[in-house]
């Protein structure tokens, strides 16, 4: 990045020292260097350029020559060692990059500081940067300048320090924090040793702006520094405080002379609409031109801006989003007089300005309320002109609040990540050159105009011109640079700088080129000539705003004649105006014409053709001649417009087999005598168009002896052609009264038609073919359909309907609608008159599921055959389906086959790339990462060399070379002896192996080179679209034995042998084959139904979840508030779960001791923070036999919420008591068993610790895609039946929820409306038998889905009512209409009240006056009654209650085959599986992913956990692993996972809670290490998710692992973290209540608490007991010995 700053500023200096050179192009020279270069900075006074590089600093003459270099690494270094490295261990040759270069022209050294031992710098002499000046790494932490993080940003300039009298030379530096370095973000370094001081030494002892603990919580990126007027500034980006992350742009302004830092101050700079452009990346400073401060004045943004006002240029980019940039431009007096108006608002106005806070107080461990309090009391008037570098009494350091920015508006937005900025100025127009990450320069000029923008590219440091302006020949190419360096040198003729052209000053003597403008010759008059004459013309010139006439004499010359063609009678020839017979002053093209030639366009019409010409010719009827217009003659055989014609041709039509006769006028014939053919008149094709023929029919005319034609256009047409059907026939235009003649089955003219046809109507439109038959079921495709009076037009095609589904009929074109679902039917189309046609063929909706990829690599040249194989893949036509990365389709079916193309992007192997398939316009399918391009396989050598035989054996042939089996499989690789193809036999990466022909070739060879001479034939190598010519190979004969021998020897007793093998094995097996494949067929069919089961569910659930998901885009996902979270969390679970005290935080205390309770409630909590009573504390309660696992839960719950506002100390405590767990179970227990369950208070408080510290991360991360899984398992139960009697479900994870029945059901919409909430009517879907309560729940889902639970009406407070006629019925569980079967009765449904689609009902929220009020209570408590009633039934009685008379009648056989049907039904547990396997993989991946944000707390803990396992010897890697998982997995997620409305304002029903068990249940297998053998006795639920969890399990050992290679989280950073939670929620607790519950066990245990701490000698030094006593004389208000 800085680098570009000095390239920048390399390309400025060129602009001002560029020399006035000759013409032609201007030569770049460039220097490259071998590592990246990271400065560049120039000496003013020699001009040689320096280049700070990795391990390099390189001095360079001014035209980039190298002069010097010297080598600064790689270097033996560590990051954690303290120079000299010659005492550190553990060191590495390590790169040593440059992160400071800063010349120090007055005594000739270079500033070099790289990022090796720590950020030491050295002093280089300027002359020759080989020689070293000074360096020592030996002086300690205070020499220290620069940083060893690459990440970390130094900037620096240079500056004077006065002490004692005498002036130091020095530089300031402000540089970042790395975890390594010193916490300073300014420092003040000397460049020479006195006193106690040594070079580099910062000489600034500590100030405000270099407090160390609170460097990391501002994040500095420091960009630039600058000296202007006596001060100095920095600019650089941070983050406003700890709470957000968003990094802004501040500059901070110190006086020079200020040696405490003062005066430093910081003022925000907002860049672009609300600061959308908020990290500074680059700045420069310099004064603006003319025309910029001009334009900036008028916007009145800027203030009065002149180009003596020094203006700051700044680019930017957003956080998230580097490949947009702005420009922003900030006026340093504006800066400065906002950074006086914060400095005044403390000093004397309270810290305010206009009322409002504008002071803010960085870098301070006080508060701003605190800092304000020292702002009233200072109130110094004066203080500002007295101190205006500050004071050690005044405040410092300052900063402006965010509502007292900087604001500037961003001049210029451009999507590319700019990371450096220059401005130059030339003829007083500002030119800035911004430098890209990728490295490209822009060139940008600022005017009042639209910003103009050039684009240079350059890839290493280079020597450019910034303008090419004599590159330009001419004023057209000059102007049209738009580059403010350029413009057009009148008088000379050449692209200049203003400073080249000696005449500029004049007026109009030099045009810029910005401007658009060149002499040009505007116009002429006459704009022609004749070839003939000669005249004078008036030129009219424009010259930028001014226009000028003169006269020129213009000489047609003869040798332009030849211009004249048949084509063409004109010539264009170009007018130069030249100044001092050189230079071209402008130029334009002037026509001269030619009357004579106007007559050879048309020889047949002479006259016509010059009477009509453009020039105004004439024509002479006498010699018939075309001349020039002669005004003065005049005589009758001149004329200018009557030429002879013919007109008026009757009829116009004439129909084909028809005879007519035609009647046609002749005008200015006068003169001409008509010579009527014999025979018909010459006729001549003009077009065809459809069914008509334009002839032109000629008619000879004879005027003294000279012949001429005359013409006229009539048009043959024929009905019978296009118009093979009754419809295109009758459609016809009228006018050619064209009839369909049922008795010649054609269209005629009517009077060809014997009789005259009396019916108008058509037969019924006739398909005869529809191609494709198949397509996608979203459609989109194209279809054709074929058949007979179908129409003509748009117009005529009333509908078309393809399976029942509509088609849009388009001009030219049929498209198929979408449709709903995969279906099948006839096309039908309906034209006007009713008339409907209907294919004999179907048209089928399918969906295209392409599956697998084979193969699924391929070399980078391509040619590979791949095979997409799926289902339903030939939905459309061959040319429906575009494929990628496919040139083509080499199969179009079942399979599609196709053939890669050449893959032109350097980087192999490629990524894993889609494969894309395309049906239509609208479906689009692709199978992710399926196929990756590899290199090209390349042969190198093969043995043996000498190929002499290829014998017709078993041997194999084997080939070297590199890249084989990953550019091709086995199959794939062919080999060719000729046009014999080898057997690839084997074939390894760097190896092939083939089996050659048993016989040679007879077939020419497929080489071109051939070998037949010598008998040989070439071997080949081919895969795709390469080919390798290995060698030749030669073929010997050998001497076999004769078949005589062999037959009889081998062939017949193997046959025998082989013929009794396979009768006797066909005998023993063929009964076991066909009970294998009845038993296989079984499976199959099975297998297939649940596959289509999977795919059908999760296709509707994933539609149907859409609007969820919109809901979840739009922030809707209901996350609880921290203290409803940790209520229901901590206390929820306990005995009197939402009715806790702490839950409801009410205490039950006189009012008039509520002052007294609180104040010793207040000590009593000062005394839990004394580590040594709360151990104490703590141990006594777990050493009593009556507390128990339920009372330490519900202990631990209290003393977090107590302890909430210190969770710090909270940690301590809790460390603290682990290690002691840790001691007891790895000493005298099984280590493995520790954490497993919440024996003690300290495994509770661990569980509560993680609940805080990963609360932000499930509402950021984790949070999601939990709540889409409990919103698609509650959405895919409800699907289906749900049996609220018996909690069982159609559809279900749990097989003891598994609803055992088919229930026959239908899917309903209701339209509900509201009472009281408007006319709107709100559909929802709801099934036919679910219960009336059930259905109010679907209702008030749908109707209130943008409200939590908590806040929308519960079932109880509202009614439902039914309108199907004039009158309601109100709709309820259990009425008197209820239906009873024997002494069962079913609870109403809408199938009971006989409830239809689409039926509207009303919900109304039941009044609770008080007469309603106990009615509806009454009716309440009545309908309850009924519902405990243990004879209610939904849907399904109870198996083991069943009628006492059937019981008896009914058999064991009965009984057995009711359980085995119903565990037919455990198959839906795998269609619900598949259903929502997705979701629930997307929850494990969010929960156990260490490449996305970890949660500090969990590398903290574990980090503990492994360093205290390297403790104990008997602790191994299974036990670590056992100790995380039941410390996080099993004690965090698995509740939260159980339980979401922990975490979210839900309601989680019975059978929802069920199926989240089993995914629970399956999250704790995955994290266990012990092996699951499961068996067909196995629980239906664990063989459920057995595929899955290997792969889980997977997951959970990277995590780990993951988790373990992270950067470690130091216990400053944890307590910090911890900090801020306690900071941010502490005061929404109930903690008063909690301590007042912790009072309860201290009372309780009173005796034994007061006995243990009298015990401890740490206690009784802190007399803890006694405090004690005293809090319980005043909170239990009795009398003591005290």
């Amino acid at each position: 990045m800085a680098s570009w700053v000095s390239i920048l500023l390399f390309l400025f200096w060129l602009s001002v020292s560029q020399a006035q050179g000759g013409s032609g192009k201007i030569p770049t020279v460039e220097f490259i260097s071998e590592t990246l270069i990271n400065n560049v900075v120039q000496d003013p006074q020699t001009g040689r350029i320096y280049l700070g590089a990795v391990n390099n600093i390189f001095q360079l003459s001014p035209s980039l020559q190298k002069e010097a270099r010297t080598e600064t690494g790689p270097k033996k270094d560590a990051k954690t060692c303290t120079p000299p490295a010659s005492g550190c261990q553990d060191t590495v040759l390590m790169p040593n990059s440059n992160k400071l270069l800063l010349v120090h022209p007055s005594n000739g050294s270079l500033i070099v500081c790289g990022s090796r031992y720590r950020g030491i710098c050295s002093l280089l002499n300027l002359s020759n940067v080989e020689q070293e000046l000074y360096y020592n790494d030996n002086k300690g932490e205070r020499t220290y300048v620069a940083s060893i993080e690459d990440n970390v940003n130094v900037v620096s300039v240079m500056s004077n320090y006065t002490k004692n009298g005498r002036t130091f030379k020095v530089f300031l530096v402000g540089k970042g924090y790395g975890s390594l370095d010193s916490t300073k973000l300014i420092s003040t370094r000397i460049l020479e040793d006195y006193q106690d001081w040594v070079v580099f030494e910062n000489i600034i002892e500590a100030s405000a702006v270099q407090t160390a603990p609170f460097v990391l919580k501002y994040l500095h990126d420091f960009q630039h520094a600058f000296k202007e007027d006596g001060f100095v500034y920095f600019l650089f980006s941070r983050t406003l405080d700890g709470t957000d992350n968003k990094n802004l742009t501040f500059v901070s302004r110190l006086c020079e002379n200020d040696q405490h830092y003062y005066s430093y101050t910081e003022l925000q700079l907002t860049c672009g609409t609300n600061n959308r452009y908020n990290k500074v990346q680059a700045a420069y400073v310099t004064f603006p031109g003319k025309e910029l401060a001009r334009v900036m004045s008028q916007s009145g943004n800027y203030g009065t801006v002149t180009s003596f006002t020094k203006v700051l240029f700044m680019v930017a980019h957003p956080d998230d989003d580097e490949s947009d940039s702005a420009l922003c431009m900030y006026p340093l007096n504006s800066i400065n007089q906002q950074l006086m108006d914060i400095i005044s608002a403390c000093y004397s106005d309270s810290g305010e300005i206009s009322g409002v806070p504008a002071v803010d107080v960085p870098y301070s461990s006080q508060t701003y309320t605190a800092y304000l309090l020292k702002c009233l009391e200072l109130k110094l008037k004066d203080a500002l002109g007295n101190f205006k570098c500050g004071a050690e009494h005044l405040l410092s350091p300052l900063a402006s609040k965010p509502a007292f920015a900087l604001k500037a508006d961003a001049a210029l937005t451009m999507s590319v990540h700019l990371t450096a900025v220059t401005v130059a100025v030339e003829n007083d127009h500002t030119i800035a050159f911004l430098g890209s990450a990728n490295g490209e320069v822009f060139k940008v000029e600022f005017s009042c105009a639209p910003l103009i923008i050039f684009h240079v590219v350059i890839i290493q440091i280079t020597k450019v011109p910034v303008q090419t302006c004599l590159e330009m020949k001419d004023c057209q190419s000059c102007v049209g640079l738009r580059d403010p360096y350029c413009g057009w040198c009148v008088l000379e003729g050449r692209c200049t700088r203003r400073s080249e052209c000696r005449r500029a000053e004049e007026k109009n003597g030099w045009l810029w080129s910005p401007k658009q403008q060149c002499v040009k010759i505007v116009s002429f008059s006459p704009s022609n000539l004749s070839c003939r004459k000669t005249g004078k013309v008036q030129l009219c010139l424009f010259l930028t705003q001014t226009v000028s006439d003169f006269l020129c004499s213009l000489l047609f010359v003869s040798h332009f004649n030849h211009c004249f063609t048949v084509s063409s009678d004109f010539v264009v020839v170009a007018i130069r105006i030249f100044v001092n017979e050189t230079v071209e002053l402008a130029t334009r093209e002037f026509m001269f014409y030619n009357c004579a030639a106007t007559v050879r366009k048309s020889e047949n019409t002479p006259c016509m053709s010059c009477v009509s010409s453009q020039w105004g010719c004439q024509w002479n009827t006498q010699d018939h001649t075309c001349s020039d217009a002669d005004n003065s003659v005049v005589v009758s055989h001149i004329i200018n417009a009557n030429c002879p014609r013919f007109e008026n041709p009757d009829p116009v039509l004439i129909p084909v087999g028809y005879k007519t006769r035609i009647s046609f006028e002749g005008i200015n014939l006068k003169h001409y005598q008509v010579n009527w053919p014999h025979s018909t008149p010459n006729m001549h094709l003009s077009s065809r168009e459809r069914n008509t023929l334009f002839l032109f029919v000629d008619i000879p005319l004879t005027e003294k002896r000279k012949n001429t034609t005359g013409s006229f256009l009539v048009t043959l047409y024929n009905c019978a052609v296009e118009r093979n059907d009754c419809s295109l026939c009758k459609n016809a235009d009228p006018k050619y009264k064209c009839v369909w003649c049922s008795k010649k089955l054609a269209c005629v003219y009517e009077k060809l038609c014997d009789p005259l046809p009396s019916n108008t109507e058509c037969p019924d439109p006739e398909i005869t073919n529809i191609s494709p038959l198949f397509g996608p079921v979203l459609g989109g495709i194209s279809i054709t359909i074929s058949g007979s009076n179908l129409g003509i037009d748009q117009g005529d095609i009333k509908s078309i309907r393809v399976a029942g589904k509509p088609c849009i009929h388009e001009p030219e074109k049929y498209s198929i609608g979408p449709a709903d679902k995969a279906d099948w039917g006839e096309v039908e189309i309906e034209v006007n008159g009713g008339k409907r046609g209907t294919s004999s063929v179907s048209f089928t909706y399918r969906d295209p599921m392409p599956e697998e990829v084979m193969p699924n690599r391929g070399p980078k040249a391509g040619g590979t055959l791949i095979t997409i194989s799926g289902l339903f893949l030939n939905a459309g036509s061959k040319e429906d389906v575009q494929l990628c990365p496919c040139l083509g389709r080499e199969h179009f079916g079942e399979n599609i086959t196709c053939r890669t193309g050449e893959y032109r992007v350097d980087k192999v192997p490629s990524d894993p790339l889609d494969v894309v398939m395309k049906y239509g316009k609208r479906t689009t399918k692709s199978i992710p990462a399926s196929f990756r391009f590899v290199e090209n396989p390349t042969v190198q050598d093969h043995q043996p060399k000498a190929i002499t035989a290829l014998r017709a054996s078993h041997s194999l042939f084997p080939l070297q070379g590199r890249g084989f089996s990953k550019a091709m499989t086995t199959k794939e690789a062919q080999a060719f002896v000729g046009d014999v193809q080898c057997v690839v036999n084997t074939l390894q990466d760097d190896k092939l192996f083939l089996e050659p022909p048993s016989t040679t070739p007879r077939a020419p060879t497929r080489s071109k080179h051939q070998h037949r001479e010598t008998g040989s034939e070439n071997l080949e190598l081919m895969f795709g679209k390469g080919e390798w010519v290995v060698d030749s190979v030669q073929y010997e004969t050998k001497n076999d034995f004769p078949l005589y021998i062999i037959i009889p020897a081998v062939i017949v007793p193997m046959l025998l042998i082989i013929t009794i093998s396979v009768y006797c094995y066909r005998r023993k097996s063929q009964q076991a084959e066909r009970e294998y494949e009845k038993v296989k067929h079984q499976l199959e069919n099975l297998e297939e139904s649940v596959r289509d089961r999977c795919k059908k569910e999760f296709t509707d659930l994933m539609i149907e979840m859409e609007d969820h998901t919109n809901d979840l885009n739009e922030g809707r996902i209901p996350f609880l508030d921290y203290k409803t979270y940790t209520d229901r969390v901590f206390f929820l679970p306990s005995k009197d779960g939402a009715n806790d005290v702490m839950i409801t935080g009410k205490l039950d205390i006189p009012e008039a001791r509520k002052a007294t309770v609180i104040q010793s409630l207040n000590q009593f909590s000062n005394l839990l923070n004394s580590k040594t009573f709360l151990i104490n504390f703590i141990r006594t309660l777990e050493r009593s036999h009556d507390f128990n696992a339920r009372a330490k839960v519900y202990f631990a719950s209290l003393l977090t919420v107590a302890l909430h506002g210190k969770l710090e100390y909270y940690t301590d405590i809790m460390r603290t008591l682990l290690l002691e767990l840790m001691e007891e179970y790895v000493n005298s227990k099984n280590p493995k068993l520790m954490l497993r369950r919440s024996e003690t208070v300290v495994e509770r408080m661990l569980c509560n610790w993680m609940s805080i510290c990963l609360y932000q991360f499930l509402k950021d991360s984790a949070g999601e895609p939990l709540y889409k899984l409990f919103k698609a398992i509650k959405h895919q139960i409800e699907k289906g039946p749900v049996d609220v009697r018996v909690k069982k479900a159609k559809y279900t994870l749990n097989d003891t929820g598994l609803l055992g029945d088919d229930v026959e059901y239908s899917v309903l919409t209701l339209q509900v409306l509201v009472q009281g909430e408007g006319p709107d009517v709100t559909p929802v879907k709801v099934l036919n038998c679910d219960t009336i309560s059930q259905v109010k729940e679907k209702i008030i889902e749908q109707v209130y889905r943008n409200l939590p639970y908590s806040q929308r009406p519960k079932v109880d407070s509202v009614t439902l009512e039914w309108r199907p006629g004039s009158t309601g019925q109100i709709l309820s569980d259990l009425d008197l209409t209820s239906q009873k079967e024997g002494r069962w009765k079913r609870i109403n449904t809408l199938a009971h009240y006989n409830v239809r689609d689409n039926a509207t009902l009303v919900l109304s929220k039941v009044q609770h006056t008080q007469q309603n009020y106990d009615q509806n209570q009454e009716n309440h408590e009545e309908r309850n009654a009924l519902l405990e009633d243990d004879k209610v039934f939904h849907l399904v009685r109870p198996t083991d209650e069943l009628d006492e008379t059937k019981s008896k009648r009914g058999s064991i056989k009965d009984k057995s085959m009711t359980k085995a049907i119903t565990e037919i039904y455990l198959t839906r547990l795998l269609s619900v599986k598949g259903t929502l396997q997705q979701f629930v993989d997307d929850f494990f991946r969010s929960v156990l992913c260490s490449g996305a944000v970890v949660p500090p707390a969990v590398k903290y803990f574990f980090d503990f956990l492994d360093e205290q396992a390297l403790k104990h010897n008997n602790v191994d890697e299974e036990t670590i692993h056992i100790w995380k998982t039941n410390s996080l997995p099993l004690r965090f997620w698995v509740n939260i996972l159980k339980n979401p409305h922990f975490i979210f304002d839900v309601h989680v029903s019975e059978v929802v809670d069920a199926s989240l068990s089993v995914i629970a249940q399956t999250f704790m297998d995955a994290c266990t290490k012990s092996e699951h053998k499961l068996s067909r006795d196995s629980p239906s639920n664990k063989l459920l998710y057995a595929k899955e969890i290997s792969t889980y399990k997977k997951m959970v050992d990277d995590y780990y692992k993951g988790i373990r290679q992270m950067v470690s989280v130091s216990d400053q950073d944890m307590n910090t973290h911890l900090a801020e939670v306690s900071r941010s929620h502490t005061d929404k607790l109930n903690t008063h209540v909690a301590l007042h519950q912790l009072y309860q066990y201290a009372s309780k245990y009173y005796d034994g608490i007061i006995a243990s701490l009298e015990e401890d000698p740490a206690a009784q030094s802190k007399q803890l007991a006694l405090r004690l006593q005293q809090i319980a004389a005043a909170l239990e208000n009795k009398v003591t010995d005290l």
